[in-house]
């Protein structure tokens, strides 16, 4: 998991060592983090369960602080950072640790940070026309969100026959009922959830329960 990390769009520059966010584990799980002191067992209960992606939310004021801790004290990890909206936020998450970077959409100031930032992204679409635009722009692995509220996995599946080359992460209200419907699908590599962060088990800071529903996750 030490390995040097690639952007999953075609670099401006370098070379492109072969590493894929969709590879890990079929499940990434979204993470919410209010406490940093959380960040490190938490990270090391969804590790232990099966799941080493881990996408932390730029949604708290303790986000960058949990990219930074599991980054440093769980190696088993690859933590990323999700809801990245701005190049300011690209670079502030590569300094922390991020090993990969999400965003719910995608512009053309945002893709070339993400580009630049060095480590693989999935900027996010929710249309064919936005497929088509960053396929145009050599990027091939892609975040799908609000992936129930844009049309689910019938959407995804009338995507794979005119657009077999993109490949997609799904998230956004999706459970432990409906990944397997995403994930038999042949253009999506993971899914994206928090369905085994319920939140009355992070609050008791429950981390073997947190464990076995990683692991559950991972079987899928």
């Amino acid at each position: 998991m030490n390995a040097p990390l690639s952007p999953s769009g075609v670099p401006d520059t370098g070379a492109a060592p072969s590493f894929s966010v969709l590879a890990p584990a079929p499940v990434v799980p979204v993470v919410v983090v209010e406490d940093a002191a959380d960040a490190v067992p938490l990270a090391r209960a969804l590790v232990a369960g099966g799941l080493p992606a881990i996408e932390v939310t730029l949604r708290t004021p303790a986000a960058p602080d949990a990219i930074r801790a599991i980054a440093a004290e769980v190696p088993g990890a690859v933590v990323g950072a999700g809801t990245v909206l701005t190049p300011e936020q690209v670079t502030g998450a590569v300094a922390a640790g991020a090993r990969f970077l999400v965003s719910p959409g995608c512009t053309d100031t945002l893709l070339t940070a993400l580009r630049a930032s060095g480590v693989p992204f999935l900027p996010g679409v929710s249309t064919a026309s936005e497929v088509m635009a960053l396929l145009e722009r050599g990027v091939r692995e892609m975040k799908f969100f609000p992936a129930r509220a844009a049309g689910g996995p019938a959407y995804l599946k009338s995507l794979a026959g005119p657009l077999p080359q993109a490949r997609f992460c799904p998230t956004g209200g999706i459970g432990p009922d409906t990944a397997p419907e995403y994930l038999a699908l042949p253009n999506v590599g993971c899914v994206g959830g928090s369905w085994m962060l319920p939140e009355d088990a992070v609050a008791a800071r429950d981390w073997d329960r947190v464990e076995r529903l990683a692991r559950e996750a991972a079987a899928l």
